[in-house]
């Protein structure tokens, strides 16, 4: 099947579905998702969207906390742009609904998370993302001139490589004309073309044994962008949230949002001793990059699988008001939070790199847009300040939206794309091979590509992957295309981008960490 609409959005998330909503008043918008719309990594976040909203709270202050946390490789005029823009951004989630949690006086209730100067996190208890995500899926089945396409999966970007154009044309000659689709209706991999289009597929921390992430999250729209001759840059900043829950047995592992230590909660190691002292002033509330690293350090001295987390001086009805999602989670295990310690250990969590984009979320692929954790920005540098994700997808897909509206009257579609061609291949009854290779994968980048790395790890790493490289293209090229196998090449070409500019940073900045690097370059 061949369709035509004028913007065409990949993934389903925060980003993908503010840009939908401010795009179609211009023009027909057909939001395609691999799964239902709200199996989102939007739906999972815990902590809240950072913005400026009261004093004492400044935007100077904002830019100068995600400056720091970024350790030097923030885009400072994006940096600027984006906090600057936050207070509008969240009146406009209000005005489209989002019930974002208040104090008795009718004020926003904001909370301090690690890394922040101020109190500037709003949130909807323990469960921010999914209010947000709920409230636009509502405006969005309400608009007529959006259609969805749930359980489809996007192959590959069009581009003149499909037209059978020299493939070694320059980077910023490639021009993007729409995505071929897997429709689970038919098996057929049908051609929708778009004269905009725009990638924010999420993240990508399936690629690690231990993720946050929902297992949606395989990195796509970044591969598929990087066939497709896009820059993608900054890769080696993967990003361990701190406090996962420690339960082996459940994937993806349970997040304990960072708004829990900003309540009060303290790190304690195996004895229950604190130890964030020998690491940083702020102790608890340091950035990420930091306390990762010192449970990382502890766990190695102590040799034990996880650090706990202690809220038990807190006020138990706080507690569960602030948190009802954790402490009913924790509860369901066999664990009162307000009596117990909460076992926790880091894990894969968030990209700070990906597709690079300029300042209206443009790729270096013509009239292809990227935003959302999928996009590099320039905001997060070398290590995302908690609670900016959200903010850089709002702040980001309005300014794509505005972009795209003022460009599409100049776009043409291009008809001359061919429909997909599954000549020759069989359906493989092999999918043992998928999942075993995915879970090789997951153990090479765990082993090898974690939060402490060196150069002998991550050439080890790379000579693993090459072979399960080699193995998945001879599988690919001659099966019938399933979601498992399109999904297993693109996680094998995220972790290939993550390996390779690891290597090539020869130095300790941010989430990049090697014990052959001591310290920064002046």
């Amino acid at each position: 099947m061949r369709t035509h609409v004028d913007f065409l959005v990949v993934g389903s998330g925060i980003a993908g579905l503010t840009f939908a909503l401010k795009v179609a008043e211009k023009g027909k918008v057909c939001i395609i998702t691999k799964q239902k719309m709200d199996d989102t990594a939007t739906s999972y976040a815990q902590g809240g969207i950072a913005a400026v909203m009261y004093t004492p709270d400044t935007y100077e202050k904002h830019i100068n906390d995600t400056i720091i946390a970024g350790d030097g490789l923030c885009n400072e005029r994006v940096v600027r742009l984006t906090i600057s823009e936050s207070t509008e951004r969240i009146k406009e989630l209000v005005s489209w609904g989002t019930n974002f949690d208040k104090d008795a006086n009718g004020h926003f209730d904001l909370a301090k998370e690690g890394g922040h100067s101020e109190s500037r996190v709003l949130r909807h208890k323990d469960s921010t993302g999914k209010e947000i995500e709920d409230t636009l899926i509502e405006q969005i089945r309400k608009h007529p001139n959006i259609e969805v396409l749930e359980n489809h999966y996007a192959i590959d970007i069009i581009t003149q490589h499909h037209l059978g154009i020299d493939v070694n044309i320059r980077t910023s000659d490639v021009t993007c004309y729409g995505v071929y689709v897997l429709n689970p209706k038919t098996n057929m991999v049908d051609t929708i073309l778009a004269k905009v289009t725009l990638i924010a597929t999420g993240g990508a921390g399936n690629i690690y044994s231990n993720t946050t992430n929902p297992t949606i999250s395989t990195g796509d729209g970044i591969a598929m962008v990087y066939r497709a001759k896009g820059v993608i840059e900054n890769m080696e900043f993967v990003q361990f949230h701190p406090t996962a829950l420690y339960h082996p047995q459940e994937r993806p592992s349970f997040l304990i949002t960072e708004a829990l230590r900003g309540f009060g909660a303290i790190l304690k190691d195996y004895s229950g001793k604190e130890f964030m002292q020998k690491y940083d002033s702020r102790l608890s509330l340091a950035s990420r990059d930091i306390v990762a690293r010192a449970i990382d350090s502890e766990l190695k001295i102590s040799g034990e699988d996880f650090v706990y987390l202690d809220c038990r001086h807190l006020n138990k009805n706080d507690l569960i008001r602030q948190f009802p999602r954790i402490y009913a989670k924790c509860l369901s295990l066999g664990s009162d939070i307000s009596r117990d310690l909460i076992p926790v250990v880091p894990a894969a969590h968030y990209i700070c790199g990906g597709i690079k984009t300029d300042e209206f979320g443009r790729s270096t692929i013509r009239n292809l847009y990227s935003s959302g954790e999928c996009a590099s920005t320039g905001l997060h540098g070398a290590n995302r300040l908690a609670s900016n994700s959200l903010l850089e997808s709002v702040v980001f897909s309005h300014r794509a939206s505005q972009q795209a509206i003022e460009q599409l009257p100049s776009i043409d579609f291009c008809n001359a794309i061919p429909d997909w061609d599954a000549e020759g291949m069989s359906l493989t009854e092999e999918m043992i091979l998928i999942t075993q290779s995915q879970k090789e994968l997951q153990a090479i980048m765990s082993s090898y590509v974690g939060i402490v790395r060196s150069n002998l790890r991550l050439q080890r790493a790379l000579d693993r992957l090459n072979l399960l490289y080699e193995e998945t293209e001879e599988l690919y090229n001659k099966s019938i295309l399933t979601p498992r196998l399109c999904e297993l090449r693109n996680m094998i070409n995220v972790a290939y981008l993550v390996i390779k500019q690891a290597s090539a940073r020869k130095e300790n900045r941010g989430l990049h960490y090697s014990l052959d690097y001591s310290t920064k370059p002046d």
